[in-house]
């Protein structure tokens, strides 16, 4: 065990200025098993601004530096998601435990390439940043389903497209929205928090089928648009939509099962719909009478079903705190991690296999080829001219 979690932040981005920002401001929220002892970024205006920001706190323009530093023993990377796997197996690999960002990577390959040099450091801690998980709407509906509340799972509908991103968002640098920068558009930056989200509740699907629309409105390359089936087997089928193009977004969530309904609305409002008895033995026991009846509003539908509402609210910051706290706990005193870093491969696992659904325009294997993945992810990032193919 570790007696206390020295915390370097690679990335002074947005991400990683938010993250600081706890420190900074002495958040109360933070336990005592983690520090912020040094920040490392490439662009040379943030080392003026962390000087500012902390002064006296070390600063590395170099990440390798600050890897073999001996400053550190814990990073989290908020950097361009291609960097996400490279400076994880650096750290891992040097013993230093590693909070990595979402997506836990572009592609499967490169993902398995970080799980194996997990495997082979088992003594360093591999988490990732599903700060969602944490929230307790989304971990109430997981214990809905584990409990099998409403039954075994027959359809589940995500519509989350309140991602609206104008023009000059994707004009701020060359990489972004890029496929050899980027590594794709609202799948791998926007929604990998709801594609972890959907496998964790409703489980894997077995296949995926998607059209996505590339550049829907703007001036990019990627994907701004998406339309997903899955198909979980036996039956049960879901649908996942997103989109960065969408002023008036709208978030629902939506799990029908045997015996009844879950309803997300807004990612705050849960309303859960439980029948009084599985829907196919409610059916059943209907006859043609009872059917004209139901036809002629005589037979109240409320009377077979229960329903509950809960509101929830997160303060601002505490899910990234609990993330934070959650694994300097598990560091220094073993506690189970919230989301173990290699369950960061099934979210990517889903957006490659929508990416390359739409690419070959039929239905695939969520396992996806890795290979053929990459060959065509390569393809895209060739047509670019601005940046090397992937390995």
């Amino acid at each position: 065990m570790t007696e206390k979690v020295k915390l370097g932040i690679i990335g002074y981005g947005a991400e990683g200025g938010m993250y600081a920002s706890f420190f900074k401001n002495n958040d109360e929220r933070l336990n005592d098993n983690i520090e912020l002892v040094a920040i490392c970024d490439n662009d040379p205006i943030k080392k003026a601004k962390v000087a500012e920001d902390f002064p006296g706190l070390p600063f590395f323009d170099n990440y390798m530096d600050l890897l073999e530093s001996g400053v550190v023993n814990a990073i989290v990377t908020t950097v361009p998601h291609y960097d996400h796997c490279v400076i994880g197996i650096d750290a891992l690999n040097r013993g230093i435990h590693l909070l990595g960002e979402k997506p836990a990577g572009v592609y499967t390959k490169d993902v398995e390439r970080l799980i194996a040099a997990a495997d082979e450091n088992p003594e360093t801690t591999f988490a990732i940043f599903f700060n969602q998980r944490t929230n307790p709407l989304y971990r109430r509906v997981k214990q809905l389903m584990d409990e099998k509340a409403i039954g075994d799972l027959q359809r589940a509908t995500w519509i989350i497209t309140t991602w609206w991103r104008p023009q000059g968002y994707y004009n701020q640098s060359a990489w972004r929205a890029t496929w050899g920068g980027e590594g794709g558009g609202v799948l791998v930056n926007q929604a990998p928090h709801q594609l972890d989200l959907l496998q964790w509740i409703c489980g894997k699907p077995e296949k995926v089928y998607a059209k996505l629309q590339y550049g829907a409105g703007r001036n990019i390359v990627v994907e701004n648009e998406v339309n997903a089936l899955l198909d979980f087997g036996n039956g049960a089928t879901g649908s996942f939509i997103t989109c960065t193009n969408d002023i008036v977004g709208t978030d629902r969530f939506e799990i029908f099962g045997t015996k009844g309904k879950i309803i997300v609305e807004d990612s705050k409002k849960l309303i859960v719909k439980q029948l009084t008895a599985p829907e196919a033995e409610l059916s059943e026991n209907m006859d043609m009478q009872d059917v004209m009846r139901l036809f002629m509003g005589q037979i109240n539908m409320a009377d077979y079903v229960t329903v509950t509402e809960e509101e929830f609210e997160t303060p601002q910051g505490l899910q990234h705190i609990s993330v934070l706290n959650n694994f300097a706990d598990h560091v220094v005193n073993g506690e189970p991690l919230l989301a173990n870093g290699r369950e960061g491969i099934n979210g990517v696992t889903l957006a490659n296999a929508m990416h390359l659904s739409s690419w070959l325009d039929k239905e695939v294997d969520y396992n996806v080829d890795g290979d053929m993945y990459l060959a065509e992810l390569n393809k895209r990032i060739a047509e670019e001219g601005k940046f090397e193919t992937k390995k």
